[in-house]
């Protein structure tokens, strides 16, 4: 069955926009195959969802929750630690936000605490760990690095939250800039992120919160080099902006 169209939860907990982008959790049928596909379906939302944080600050065509965790992945590759599992990190990447594919992206403006947060998404992988995908290998294979992610002991598992935060960064500058020029040169929904998205609004959107948290929390040294690069790349741009403000005048 197609997750698609299942009605939104009815937990007491939790109402709003967030109980709308919450599917109700899956009764295993006994048949595996059954099960297994229900599984591929429900990744279908992680391509189809909007990260939500963007959807509340009026970015057309914002990045969807797989837009963000494929870059993350690539970022990843990109590394140059060799004291890093750089494999193990790409895959840490793409299935750090699976449960995202049955509660949604909960942001913080979605009033929902930190501890429910975990709760809801700790019973949905335990959903598609036991219930979709009967707890075999592959299941164990998933819920061991979404467990590794979420404990953040290991050096991968920190190096991964650092893409988070820098995947992040990156897609807000696009918003920003997404003028006119930036329309003609970029034709294509969803070509860029924060400093993206500001670039993308041809200097009309500040997205600066998305910024002050993320690049200050960066602790890899190599992730911290490229937020800097990132960092000088905005303040060029935004320095541009003001240049062509000041001439307008």
């Amino acid at each position: 069955m197609d997750p698609e169209g299942l009605p939104s939860s009815t937990s007491p907990l939790i109402s709003g926009p967030v109980s709308k982008r919450i599917v109700p959790p899956y009764v295993a049928s006994g048949d595996e195959g059954k099960d297994r596909l229900y599984f591929f379906h429900l990744l279908e939302r992680l391509k189809s969802q909007k990260r939500t944080g963007w959807v509340n600050n009026g970015i057309p065509n914002p990045e969807s929750i797989s837009d963000h965790m494929h870059r993350m992945a690539l970022l990843a590759l990109c590394s140059s630690d060799p004291n890093l599992d750089v494999g193990k990190c790409a895959l840490l990447a793409v299935v750090h936000d699976l449960a995202e594919a049955q509660v949604g992206d909960i942001a913080p403006s979605d009033g929902v605490s930190k501890q429910e947060k975990r709760r809801l998404e700790a019973a949905a992988m335990d959903n598609i760990i036991n219930d979709m995908l009967g707890g075999g290998v592959a299941a164990h294979r998933i819920k061991a690095l979404w467990d590794e992610y979420e404990a953040q002991e290991t050096a991968e598992a920190r190096f991964v939250k650092d893409l988070d935060l820098l995947e992040m960064a990156l897609q807000g500058e696009l918003a920003a800039s997404h003028g006119k020029v930036a329309r003609a040169r970029y034709d294509g929904p969803n070509l860029y992120t924060a400093t993206e998205y500001e670039k993308a609004s041809g200097g009309q959107k500040h997205l600066d919160p998305f910024l002050e948290s993320s690049i200050p929390r960066l602790r890899h040294p190599e992730v911290k080099s490229w937020g800097e690069d990132l960092t000088k790349d905005r303040d060029q741009f935004w320095e541009s902006q003001s240049t062509k403000d000041s001439g307008a005048t």
